[in-house]
């Protein structure tokens, strides 16, 4: 406490020990409280070995200011941070790693390989934590998890078998994402699509015993090798003579049914496709349906394998070019047409995904799917903004079963064995000692892992202890609100909705606000290959953390994209300085002491109640905006009361009190300014909680720290109607005031009269008694109240506000020879450069022949010359004729 704020606002300063001191004193920490109500969010937890990107920066400021507002509330508030293992990022770094070292994943083995990951994780998994506290995340770190966690691995393993138990996860083969450079299974969320310019290849499939043949197209003509069918609609008139019959595939001479199926659309392309169930999920769905069976035609690194004929051991692509080359010389090729698809990459190594048949462990989904719909359609779940829930449906209503393993050593092993001696499949909690089927002991556990949206689906509940009854989970689960980004509602979210009411009987949270992505200056998506990444490390140490905070939640309306633009950084760092110098202002006008509340009440001028009410009619929409996540919203006004209402004008307007004689005037306003500050501080507290707290720490009458001080309440007391309604009124005519002088050029030193013209008794009453703003504010060297406009003179300037008439006489603003010949000079060079550059854009080779911009300036200049000479002939038109 103390009134040494340093003279000039630096963060740097300050941040980082403030930091330290909330960490220290235990401000973050939470414990059951059965005196408290609890409010729960859970971190989604960034990869181990991730770096804060912008992404991170606008997640984690939501996140924390909505922990640090109902933490103000009263309430028991838990944000529980942590990290997630990252399956397939983390075992690309540590294979690139040990392969720069010369050695291989396959050379180390199993145990020595988990050594080197552990070491990876240990020597880069805390630079995420670190980079975290720098933007000031109030998250309890004492409760900090990692999804390799023992208690967390216990929790995995635990819902793995009670699934199984239930026969809701099995072992089969189906089509799987196939990273062949990775060698494993992927995750949708694990590619990305790209829009790729390709080929569309129309092939003759010729009838057998007949001289017909049907065109299909296809962008894989390598896949045609493992073709079982060719399919076409049912109804289709061109070939429902054709059903039943058979195909020879070309170059295989192998003979294959035409089928008819639904699922054929009539009007794209030739309406008849090739079915290669091994190789098209949408195929192996039809091939289902007609038992066609399997034949997979390709190795796990994308060669073809034994069934490829001429073409074995070609890679994929390789296999491509010569099956196109074969088809084209035994006159199979109709034509090739260029043709855009998306194409599925792999996130990490960018490969070219493979849809393949693959004996996976999957998830049955449909019985978990129910219960997830119910609960959104019942309106426990529901989403920020609403239009994400029809995402959410759309994914449930269509899900298909969920592949599990991973071929990957970095993750959750799964608990499955197998007898070696009878093929038995053991899924135990621990090791079995034999083979429950022939007591064989030559038992091997399956070498995948567990894809990671496995374990994270458990996040709400195995963070908390669980499958252990636990006094956490009893107490904070289920949790408040996830704060997320629209592009895992179904990776992410969805999972942990079925997981929760699968294994807790309650949905994880009740609340999901989607936030969008923080895109360049341009609109662009912020990536490595274009460059326009920009690190919130480098933002904060420039500008602080606040600045960075605020510009992001600013900038922010719930499931929308965001521009992020250096100006916005700026102007949030001089709203910073702003509040700063505001309060330095304040605590040197203080005084030794603070009258109390019932004191000042007695006192109050009209000002005083204005700018009470205000705060209690901004702290009211603060909190109601709050609760319905409206952030940006939120934080613009408390911006605009900040700077707007309390340091442009109320400090403006007190200042006479402060420099005057009259103690009762000079201790009310000291009580009024330092009351409304703290409020302010407690308000943008969440959103700038570094400058908040250094201020608050040197303010009277603060013993507890502003991060644990009591949210401000609305109080119908702290109305003052008519306060407020008089006081924007004289705003309101300072404002026109100030215009008429702007327009006029008239320096602010240059005391003019002000005559106002109202029958409005209110209006009269309150400019006699404000006759000291207007001196004050608005350069009146006095001001005159009537009820008509006689003896005002036609060469006043005026304006209208609400009743009323405002009068300046021109004589007192200016003296109007020397503005006239003021104006004529200005009208001289405005002549002058509007007759060059017209000569310049009206000569043909400037136009032609200039670069685009240097002539669209000129053109520009054109038009901001012609707008400023209109003003002048105007001015001196009104100066000449009145």
């Amino acid at each position: 406490m103390g009134k040494n704020l340093a003279k000039k606002y630096n963060p740097k300063e300050f941040e980082e020990r403030i930091y330290k001191y909330w960490n220290e004193n235990g401000y973050f920490k939470a414990e059951p409280n059965e005196e408290k109500e609890p409010f729960t969010i859970m971190m989604p937890p960034p990869n181990v070995t991730g770096k804060l990107h912008m992404g991170h920066a606008l997640n984690n400021t939501i996140q924390d200011t909505l922990i640090r507002w109902k933490r103000m509330e009263g309430y028991e508030t838990l944000w529980l941070p942590g990290t997630d293992h990252a399956s397939i990022s983390t075992e690309a770094k540590v294979v690139a790693k040990i392969e720069s070292e010369g050695k291989s994943k396959k050379e180390l083995g199993r145990e020595k390989f988990l050594e080197e990951a552990w070491a990876w994780t240990e020597e880069y998994g805390g630079n995420i934590r670190n980079q975290l506290k720098k933007l000031g995340v109030s998250c309890d770190w004492t409760k900090e998890r990692f999804t390799l966690d023992k208690g967390l691995s216990k929790a995995v393993e635990e819902v793995f078998i009670r699934l199984y138990e239930k026969g809701l996860i099995y072992r089969g083969d189906r089509i799987i994402n196939w990273c062949p450079s990775c060698g494993t299974a992927l995750s949708d969320a694990e590619v990305e699509h790209e829009e790729k310019q390709g080929k569309l290849w129309h092939i003759k499939y010729p009838v057998k015993d007949s001289d017909e043949y049907i065109v299909i197209a296809t962008t894989r003509p390598e896949t045609m090798l493992g073709d079982l069918a060719v399919a076409v609609h049912p109804e289709d008139e061109r070939y429902k003579h054709l059903i039943g019959k058979k195909v020879v595939l070309p170059l295989v001479n192998r003979e294959i049914p035409i089928i008819a199926d639904e699922y054929v659309e009539m009007e794209f392309g030739t309406g008849a496709v090739k079915i290669t169930p091994s190789h098209d999920p949408n195929d192996f769905e039809v091939g289902a349906r007609h038992n066609l069976g399997q034949l997979k035609v390709m190795n796990d690194d994308a060669s073809i394998n034994e069934h490829g004929g001429k073409y074995q051991g070609l890679d994929r692509y390789e296999a491509r070019k010569q099956i196109v080359n074969d088809l084209d010389e035994q006159g199979y090729l109709v034509k090739i047409e260029d043709h855009t698809h998306n194409v599925g990459h792999c996130e990490r190594c960018k490969t070219v995904v493979e849809p393949i048949i693959s004996k996976q462990w999957f998830v049955s989904m449909k019985t978990l799917a129910e219960p997830a719909m119910k609960a959104y359609k019942e309106g426990k779940v529901k989403f920020v903004p609403e239009r994400f829930g029809k995402i959410y449906m759309h994914w449930l209503e269509n899900i298909r079963d969920w592949c599990i393993s991973r071929q990957l050593w970095w993750g959750h092993r799964l608990p499955v064995y197998y007898c070696q001696d009878c093929d038995e499949v053991i899924v135990s909690r621990e090791t079995p000692e034999k083979c429950s089927n022939c007591e064989s002991t030559n038992i091997k556990q399956d070498p995948d892992t567990l894809d990671t949206w496995f374990s994270s689906a458990l996040w709400p509940f195995s963070t908390l202890g669980w499958p252990e009854e636990t006094e956490e989970l009893k107490y904070f689960y289920p949790t408040d609100v996830l704060v997320t980004g629209y592009d895992i509602i179904f990776f992410w979210v969805i999972r942990m909705v079925f997981s929760g009411l699968e294994h807790m009987g309650e949905v994880p949270f009740n609340d999901v606000v989607i936030n969008g992505l923080v895109r360049d200056a341009q609109g662009r998506k912020m990536s490595k290959s274009l460059g326009n990444g920009i690190d919130p490390l480098e933002i904060i140490d420039k500008y602080g953390s606040d600045a960075l905070r605020f510009t992001l939640v600013t900038g922010n309306t719930p499931g929308n994209d965001m521009r992020f633009h250096m100006e916005r950084v700026e102007a949030s760092r001089n709203f910073a300085n702003k509040l700063w110098n505001a309060t330095r202002f304040v605590i040197m006008n203080l005084g030794d002491e603070i009258i109390s509340e019932e004191e000042a009440k007695e006192l109050l001028r009209e000002e005083d109640k204005w700018i009470i009410s205000r705060i209690n009619d901004v702290v009211k929409e603060v909190t109601e905006n709050l609760r319905k996540y409206e952030l940006g919203m939120t934080a613009q006004k408390i911006y605009d009361f900040t700077w707007n209402e309390y340091c442009d004008w109320y400090i403006e307007m007190v200042k006479t009190r402060l420099y005057g004689e009259d103690e009762n005037e000079k201790n009310t306003a000291r009580y009024v300014l330092l009351t409304v500050l703290k409020d302010i501080l407690k308000l943008l507290h969440p959103f700038m909680p570094f400058i908040t707290e250094e201020i608050w720490n040197h303010l009277p009458g603060t013993e507890k720290s502003l991060i644990v001080s009591e949210w401000p309440k609305h109080k119908e007391e702290n109305n003052y109607e008519d306060s407020v309604r008089r006081i924007s009124f004289v705003m309101e005519a300072i404002k026109s005031i100030r215009n008429i002088r702007a327009e006029m050029n008239v320096v602010p030193s240059k005391k003019a009269k002000v005559i106002f013209v109202t029958t409005n008794e209110e209006i009269k009453d309150t400019l006699l008694k404000g006759e000291e703003f207007f001196v004050n504010l608005a350069s009146a060297s006095q001001i005159e109240v009537k009820e008509n406009k006689d003896n005002i003179g036609e060469d006043a300037m005026s304006a209208v506000v609400e009743s009323c008439q405002i009068f300046l006489p021109l004589e007192e603003l200016v003296d109007i020879k020397k503005e006239i010949e003021r104006l004529e000079k200005e009208k001289e060079r405005l002549d002058k450069e509007l007759d060059r550059v017209n000569k310049k854009l009206s000569n043909e080779g400037f136009v032609n022949k200039a670069p685009e911009h240097v002539v669209n300036a000129e053109r520009e200049k054109k038009v901001k010359y012609q707008q400023m000479m209109d003003k002048v002939l105007e001015r001196l038109n009104n100066l000449k004729n009145r």
